[in-house]
């Protein structure tokens, strides 16, 4: 009997290759290449961000609205006229400049936090400013109220009048004078040749300055040494609208604004008008005025010169508020003055009526 066959079921089947892989995945395809490709792009992305994101951690950083100088000079300048730093920063190179390495120990000495940062670090800090490898973040400055600035120059003038009390009278040598056509001959006198004569000891009321319109902060320094130098007590500036005690202003007034106190006035005309009920005669500089510099009288009493932009000058409320509109001589050919050079006239000629 033919024995049946069992169809091939008993044969071992093949195994085959199995499921076709996707194209990214056969090593021999080009999107197998874009894929590994683009994970490698991936990879160093992410490196470079976590890099970032670390390093920017302990990049320097300043508040909003921080007032930064940077650049040797500007910084070495600003030390040496006395403007308070809060924060230095500094390059790893800087210590090899010897005129730096000087303002570091002095900042250094005085409390004031260093930080050593990269070239990068500055460029950004910096904004790209031209910074040398040194920047410094300076300290906000401390406005006094108004009336506080008066009291002050109250308590200065109270001082000055014990003093010239107390027997402090300025001597001087008795001067003599050959008489008119006669030369070689001194007239006689009544004093012994060693006798000196005592004037009268200068006074020192209250004196302040205050700027109405004044924003450029170059005028306020250069206002600010003008006050140092002719002996005013203090400035007064507006709150709002006008220039601040900031790097440049420290600068231009060569330290004077470590000397010489300054007012915020929330209100210059209401401020000025507390002044007056306080004693002060509040007078303006204008080329307009009814009385010229030259002929001013009432230097010895507390005065409050009152300077306006050169360009718009004194505002309406606040000249109505003055007791007195003063004008300087000038040229014809001339049609104003600068405001910190109009300002520093009229301090030097009321220093001189003092004296």
């Amino acid at each position: 009997m033919k024995k049946k066959g069992t169809g091939g079921h008993g044969r071992k089947r093949l195994a085959g290759k199995g499921p076709t892989p996707k194209a990214s995945d056969r090593t021999y395809h080009q999107a197998y290449r874009d894929r590994i490709a683009a994970e490698k792009k991936a990879t160093h992305t992410n490196a470079q961000r976590s890099r970032a994101a670390a390093k920017d951690h302990y990049r320097p950083h300043t508040r909003a609205g921080a007032e930064l100088i940077f650049g040797r000079n500007p910084v070495s300048e600003a030390a040496v006229a006395g403007v308070p730093f809060k924060r230095l920063f500094v390059a790893s190179t800087i210590m090899k400049d010897p005129k730096l390495a000087k303002v570091v120990e002095r900042a250094s000495a005085s409390g004031v936090p260093l930080r050593e940062c990269s070239a990068a670090d500055l460029d950004r800090l910096t904004e790209g400013g031209v910074h040398q490898g040194i920047a410094a973040e300076l300290c906000a400055y401390q406005y006094l109220d108004v009336m506080e600035l008066w009291d002050l120059a109250v308590a200065r003038a109270e001082a000055a009048g014990r003093a010239a009390s107390a027997g402090r009278a300025v001597v001087s040598p008795a001067v003599h004078e050959a008489p008119s056509g006669v030369l070689g001959e001194t007239p006689k006198s009544d004093l012994a040749p060693h006798e000196t004569v005592a004037t009268k000891p200068p006074t020192h009321p209250p004196l302040l300055v205050a700027l109405d319109q004044i924003t450029d902060p170059h005028n306020l320094g250069a206002v600010l040494r003008s006050a140092a130098a002719f002996g005013a007590d203090g400035v007064i500036i507006p709150e709002h609208r006008a220039a601040s005690v900031n790097a440049a202003a420290w600068k231009v007034s060569a330290g004077a604004a470590a000397i010489v106190p300054v007012a915020q006035a929330t209100n210059l005309t209401r401020a000025l008008q507390d002044l007056k009920r306080a004693g002060a005669f509040v007078i303006g500089l204008d080329g307009g005025g009814d009385v010229a510099l030259p002929d001013l009288q009432l230097t010895d009493v507390p005065l409050v010169v009152v300077t306006g932009s050169e360009g718009r000058g004194i505002s309406r409320l606040v000249r109505d508020t003055c007791d007195q509109i003063v004008s300087i001589p000038i040229a014809p050919r001339m049609e104003s003055l600068n405001a910190a050079v109009a300002t520093g006239i009229a301090l030097y000629q009321i220093a001189v009526r003092r004296s």
